[in-house]
């Protein structure tokens, strides 16, 4: 077993897992070897999100003979947000990474990611620019959304999918993730002035399990990019978006009634021929008072975002291993208890 390494360490590795018994060992050793290349105390917290399989059997064996090695199992399958949200909540590094559990992205391209950042980045995204092994049914609809969302965000980088990054603490420590907000990351905190930059890393086809993803993920693109147009805009004031349309209605309304009283009480024309335009006027003062409440109700959720209570995004179910397990299980706790209220 090797020797216990000082606390704080200077790089903590994220990994979520779901039913990647067959990676475990391998990633794990590559890992371990390119981690230690660095001569920097580092750590490896691989995160089980409710696999099926006995992924996690092998990663509590793993962190058993592996100081650098955490493993946290979560009670259930809560996503591969949430899962990121488990391993960050509970890394002590400086300097956090993360991968995906297939062993698709190379751990030696690890000190690409390092080297870029040292520049005086914030974030590097791993940028899977050679990805023929896919087919281009997978990356044609992958490179258009990317275009969008770089047009949107305003982030300029090639590959959003990508879970391949490396990140300064203080960034990650600023973010509070929901949804499926992890491939947004970079968007999210260059909206708060990260310094975003991008290397091209080593996409390599799977050799063990299946893919997660499917062609249902490319449909949820479109509303992804309605997400993130919102939040862009009116994240912070809701009341903007739905107050304007919500006060022309209601002006739109109270002069069709307006027009309608006025035409009874001079008794131009019988109330009956106007009856249409009254139903309408009342319809635009209901809808317009409705998107004024939507919006100020969207006031509340905004304030209740930005404050002291969340919900906790995952549950943990144990944690095996992991030679700072105090400091870490302590910030863990500390981070839960302000998100819980």
């Amino acid at each position: 077993m090797r020797e216990q390494f000082p606390v704080p360490c200077r790089y903590s590795v994220v990994v979520p897992m779901h039913n990647e018994a067959g990676n475990v060992e391998p990633l794990a050793g590559k890992l371990l070897s390119a981690m230690e290349a660095l001569d920097e105390p580092f750590e490896l917290i691989f995160v089980d999100d409710g696999s099926t399989d006995d992924t996690f059997a092998k990663l509590g064996q793993l962190a058993e003979n592996h100081p650098e090695i955490c493993a946290i199992k979560l009670k259930r399958n809560f996503g591969q947000t949430p899962t990121l949200a488990a391993g960050f909540d509970r890394a002590v590094g400086e300097v956090i990474l993360a991968m995906d559990g297939d062993l698709r992205s190379d751990p030696a391209d690890i000190p690409k990611l390092l080297q870029k950042l040292n520049e005086g980045y914030d974030i590097v995204n791993g940028w899977r620019r050679d990805r023929k092994h896919e087919g281009w049914l997978r990356t044609l609809p992958s490179r258009i959304a990317n275009r969008w969302l770089a047009s949107i965000s305003g982030v300029e980088i090639h590959d959003f999918g990508s879970t391949f990054k490396a990140y300064r603490r203080e960034v990650i420590e600023g973010l509070r993730l929901y949804g499926e907000q992890h491939r947004y990351i970079p968007v999210l905190a260059g909206w708060q002035g990260a310094r975003i930059a991008e290397v091209p890393v080593t996409d390599l086809p799977r050799l063990y399990g299946k893919s997660h993803y499917g062609m249902g993920r490319s449909f949820r693109v479109p509303f992804d990019l309605m997400a993130l147009q919102f939040l862009r805009r009116y994240r912070t004031a809701p009341l903007r978006l739905f107050g304007v349309p919500g006060i022309l209605s209601v002006l739109a309304g109270a002069i069709a009634y307006l027009y309608v009283s006025v035409a009874w009480m001079s008794r131009s024309e019988p109330i009956g021929a106007h009856a249409t335009l009254a139903i309408v006027g009342g319809v635009l003062l209901v809808a317009g008072i409705q998107l004024i409440g939507m919006g100020l109700l969207g006031e509340l959720l905004a304030l209740s975002y930005h404050g002291p209570l969340r919900e906790p995004t995952y549950r943990v179910e144990k944690i095996v291993g992991g030679a700072e397990s105090e400091v870490a299980a302590a910030r863990g706790r500390a981070k839960s208890a302000r998100a819980g209220g």
